[in-house]
């Protein structure tokens, strides 16, 4: 049990990569929050699906483009299932379309949502963890981050900034014990993927040496890892599970 007595918050917690990470945490034994924002129904639903296994589970709702109410979850996760050890930033949102034809709500949407999100969710965290000398955070990035990808500059440009962001903090806090990084997948099969065309998909197929997509819980594992001891000497990195897309 790698995480026992370990609280964690998930942030997009109950969909594809998101539910993925918390039954995964779960069964290494943490205590999992669930974020959700208006999907109350699925986060519950993985809760029972932790506490059938045996764990402890919570779901919890905010806005995170609200800092204050952010902060309000935080507090309640605390109180409820005890100090947030591990945050796992996971929530994100996509408004994909060329460049050109990108009107400022699409642009904003996706910057307020992937990035500040991630902001004010490290922010409301971050103290505890620095009076306790302890701490996992791992971002969910991107390869559009890595690499780029055409009628996504708003996401690229957010999970970009989400790895900048993971490097510059993961010196700050190093000394106190605290490590950051961040995964960045590829084309893994979640309902957000499911929306893209299928010549799209085929395109991306083409791109990736090991031939197929990958699924959530193979990017769960890798977020287990981090947030495990077993990566206590791993820090500022970005670590991408996309089957080679970007080798």
């Amino acid at each position: 049990m790698l995480l026992e007595n370990r609280t964690v918050l998930v942030t997009g917690g109950s969909g594809g990569i998101g539910r993925a990470t918390s039954l995964e945490l779960a069964k290494h034994g943490a205590r999992v929050a669930i974020h959700y924002h208006a999907g109350l129904e699925r986060a519950s639903e993985v809760v029972k699906a932790i506490e059938e296994m045996g764990g402890k589970a919570l779901a919890v709702g905010a806005d995170l483009r609200d800092g204050p109410a952010v902060e309000t979850m935080v507090r309640e996760v605390d109180r409820r299932l005890g100090a947030l050890d591990i945050l796992v930033n996971n929530a994100g949102t996509n408004r994909d379309g060329l460049f050109l034809r990108m009107k400022e709500p699409d642009w904003r949407e996706v910057i307020e949502v992937n990035l500040n999100g991630l902001y004010y969710c490290v922010k409301a965290v971050l103290p505890g963890m620095l009076r306790r000398r302890w701490g996992r955070v791992v971002n969910i990035s991107s390869v559009a981050g890595v690499m780029g990808n055409p009628g996504q500059v708003n996401y690229s440009a957010a999970k970009a900034g989400i790895i900048g962001f993971t490097r510059s903090l993961a010196k700050e806090v190093a000394s106190r014990g605290i490590t950051v990084n961040a995964v960045a997948p590829g084309f893994i099969a979640t309902a957000m993927t499911e929306k893209l065309s299928p010549a799209i998909k085929e395109g991306f197929m083409r791109q990736i040496p090991l031939g197929r997509f990958g699924v959530p819980e193979e990017v769960a594992g890798a977020i287990v890892f981090l947030a495990s001891p077993a990566a206590a000497y791993v820090t500022g990195q970005t670590l991408v599970v996309d089957g080679g897309m970007t080798a």
